[in-house]
């Protein structure tokens, strides 16, 4: 081969190298910055707090994987706090911002990030989640990896907060009428709270959160409850309806739960409540014609009913707060946590009140 052609074929190779290193070496230099980045804003002289609740059956192991993973990304200043049945995730998370914790994480289901994130709200600090629960319904709403450990560890201490709602209520007829129970996902008085109260704890551990169907076919031919509903929706106008009768009764921050949209319209960050009245009528086709509606919101993504519905009704609407006075005692939830029966609560929202740890948007 004549030698200009070598040294023109040289030349090539020695550009094509030269590039790739440049490349590679861009490439290095952008990941180095990233992390770099990361670090300087979340991990550089920040105070980490876990609450975990040891009653779940993996807290042991998750405590040690936690050790492990802040050891190795050089984060000295952590603490733990263990949930007891007298102390539950606000008094330890009063306690780690007591103790000056810069990051709060709550390490465990729905009711821990519940009762966590009622003491960190309106605070300025920030929440992380590693959900260990059954259903962990409000990190599946906010993105946060579940089932994977490592990765919700890796959003909590490197990635980006969002501000989200926190939902109150009030239970007017107690002795502690003032207390305002936070609610991150979903608040309700009938139906769904029969249901959650009367899950079997063992069947949850054995197949998750299809114990609240199974618990639920208990009270499809219970009494329907009857009340006045007083509700401020968006626009202002405050409407009061009287002798409703209805399965449940429900306010929603957060819409989604594994497999079905109950609330389309609900945003975790707009200001307001979704209340979701429910009833059936018919027995079983009522309840049928319900499954169908939620299945027709789950497809469309769209708060109506299904077409084919005739013995049941869903009526959604958008409110900041809520009245309701029973005819007799229901009992009511938050976010799965009962608070006993009760015949007159309030329900409102405190607006973006919460920062939360959430995967960056790339």
């Amino acid at each position: 081969m004549p030698l200009p052609a070598l040294i023109v074929i040289a030349s090539v190779l020695c550009i094509i190298i030269a590039l790739a290193a440049t490349a590679y070496w861009l490439r290095a230099r952008s990941r180095r910055l990233f992390e770099a980045k990361l670090q300087a804003r979340h991990d550089d002289q920040v105070s980490y707090a876990f609450i975990i609740n040891p009653s779940k059956p993996q807290a042991k192991q998750i405590r040690e994987r936690i050790k492990q993973y802040c050891q190795a990304k050089g984060l000295e200043d952590v603490r733990f706090y263990d949930t007891q049945l007298d102390k539950d995730g606000k008094a330890c998370a009063q306690e780690a911002l007591a103790d000056g914790a810069g990051i709060v994480v709550a390490v465990g289901g729905d009711g821990t990030v519940r009762t966590v994130a009622s003491a960190v709200a309106g605070t300025g600090h920030v929440l992380g989640i590693i959900p260990i629960g059954t259903g962990n319904l409000f990190a599946r709403n906010m993105g946060i990896p579940v089932g994977d450990p490592e990765a919700a560890l890796a959003v909590a201490t490197s990635h980006g907060s969002r501000k989200v709602d926190v939902g109150r209520m009030r239970i007017l007829d107690s002795r502690d009428s003032q207390t305002r129970h936070a609610f991150l996902i979903i608040a309700g008085i009938g139906f769904d709270a029969l249901m959650i109260d009367d899950t079997d704890p063992n069947l949850k551990k054995s197949i998750s959160w299809l114990a609240y169907f199974i618990s639920g076919a208990k009270h499809l031919f219970a009494d329907k409850f009857k009340g006045d509903i007083t509700i401020r929706q968006r626009d202002g106008r405050t409407q009061t309806n009287k002798n409703v009768e209805f399965r449940t009764f429900m306010a929603g921050n957060c819409g989604e739960i594994p497999g079905f949209s109950l609330m389309p319209d609900a945003a975790f960050d707009d200001g307001m409540l979704d209340f979701e009245l429910i009833d059936t009528s018919g027995g079983l086709i009522g309840w049928a014609n319900l499954f169908g509606d939620v299945m027709h919101q789950t497809i469309t993504r769209t708060s109506t009913q299904s077409p084919l519905s005739t013995n049941s009704s869903i009526e959604q609407v958008q409110g900041s707060d809520a009245e309701i006075k029973l005819k007799k005692p229901a009992l009511a939830q938050v976010d799965g946590d009962i608070l006993g029966e009760t015949r007159h609560i309030e329900l409102s929202v405190d607006k973006q009140s919460l920062n939360v740890r959430v995967p960056v948007e790339q």
